[in-house]
């Protein structure tokens, strides 16, 4: 593997409000505006959006498709937009740069329109 690799895609199935449910029942985050159309809607929100967390785990399950769960050393993930039922959520990933020991890498969870809905950094020890 060498800087510059692009990692194979991961593709998610189009997000569910059932989907928000579980997650929400699973990771124990209840804010109504995951899952409780009215309150987002009285919010601002025009409707639900999904957890930051919920799509920062698609990018650590692609992680763990790319590489062996012990290679990696560091992972950091910021969110960049609010991601609504009804999308479709593609993981992509790069090599960026490298030392004697890790590989550095990027990668983005985009919707089908390429809107970045969280990027993320991490690295991985070479085996």
């Amino acid at each position: 593997m060498e800087v510059g690799y692009e990692l194979p895609p991961v593709e998610k199935k189009e997000i569910t409000h059932t989907q928000l449910v579980r997650y929400a029942g699973a990771s124990g985050d209840f804010n109504p505006i995951h899952t409780v159309v009215p309150f987002a809607d009285k919010v601002g929100l025009g409707g639900v959006i999904a957890h930051g967390m919920m799509l920062m785990g698609f990018i650590g399950q692609a992680i763990g498709m790319w590489f062996l769960p012990d290679q990696l050393l560091r992972f950091s993930a910021r969110f960049k937009a609010m991601t609504r039922p009804g999308e479709k959520i593609t993981v992509r990933g790069s090599v960026v740069g490298e030392t004697d020991g890790t590989w550095k890498c990027q990668a983005v969870a985009v919707n089908e329109t390429g809107e970045i809905k969280v990027s993320a950094t991490f690295e991985v020890r070479k085996v």
